[in-house]
């Protein structure tokens, strides 16, 4: 079973935009688990713009599942990691001036901080993901690094699909989804977990099932806009439903 990860995130964006205590994430958390997802993950940003430090020492003690915790490289963020120690961290790209992670992790073999990241997360039990773009050489590369999974960048994928709303046939899209697929291979002969995430939807899901050995799909934008209408465990129970479906 490919596992579902819920990410939170902008369900903290609705209540910072009042600085309330309502929506809670933390419940949010709760039925998303009870919907059926394996995971919970939050991206503790270094402007805190959404999630806060205090919804990830809370989540920490009532995630049932894995939890999942985001961050860009910075010692402030890596302390608290390493207090907390969640299941894993997805290490990411983060610019202040951004809407959401608008590509994959920068990764160089002589990246000091990344490598010394990944070292302190990993002697402390945690399972350490590198979100990248879909690209065979900078999978081997995460994994040369130490890395134990990573987590494809789907946004040109998922944009491509939309564009031409899932025509098969369509250029830009056969390219893009050879990309993941390619590096889902590269994943496969190197050794290492493979993971997906952005821009994932209830209309695009279910064809990106096939990727060889594909462990984990993030997915929150699209969870979380259904939730405001239907419900989160009802919406997560639809995406977990067409998961199923598809790699059935």
């Amino acid at each position: 079973m490919i596992h579902l990860g819920v990410n939170i995130d902008h369900v903290a964006t609705v209540r910072q935009a009042r600085k309330a205590c309502e929506p809670d994430p933390v419940m949010a958390a709760h039925l998303a688990e009870l919907g059926g997802a394996q995971g919970i993950t939050v991206h503790l940003r270094q402007d805190r713009r959404h999630i806060q430090d205090r919804d990830v020492r809370l989540l920490r003690e009532t995630v049932q599942g894995v939890l999942n915790l985001e961050m860009a490289v910075g010692e402030d963020i890596l302390g608290l990691a390493l207090e907390l120690l969640p299941d894993q961290v997805c290490l990411v790209p983060e610019h202040r001036q951004e809407i959401t992670t608008e590509g994959g992790l920068k990764v160089a073999r002589d990246d000091r901080d990344l490598a010394d990241c990944i070292v302190k997360l990993k002697d402390s039990g945690v399972l350490v993901s590198l979100f990248i773009e879909p690209d065979p050489p900078t999978v081997r590369l995460a994994r040369e690094l130490g890395a134990d999974a990573v987590e494809l960048h789907t946004g040109s994928w998922a944009n491509a699909w939309a564009q031409c709303r899932g025509d098969e046939h369509d250029g830009d899209l056969i390219t893009q989804l050879a990309r993941l697929e390619d590096s889902a291979d590269a994943a496969a002969t190197a050794g290492i977990r493979l993971h997906a995430g952005h821009g994932i939807t209830y209309g695009n899901v279910r064809s990106l099932l096939h990727l060889p050995l594909l462990r984990e799909l993030n997915i929150g934008h699209s969870i979380v806009s259904r939730a405001v209408l239907l419900g989160m465990e009802r919406a997560v129970r639809d995406m977990r439903g067409l998961m199923d479906l598809g790699a059935g």
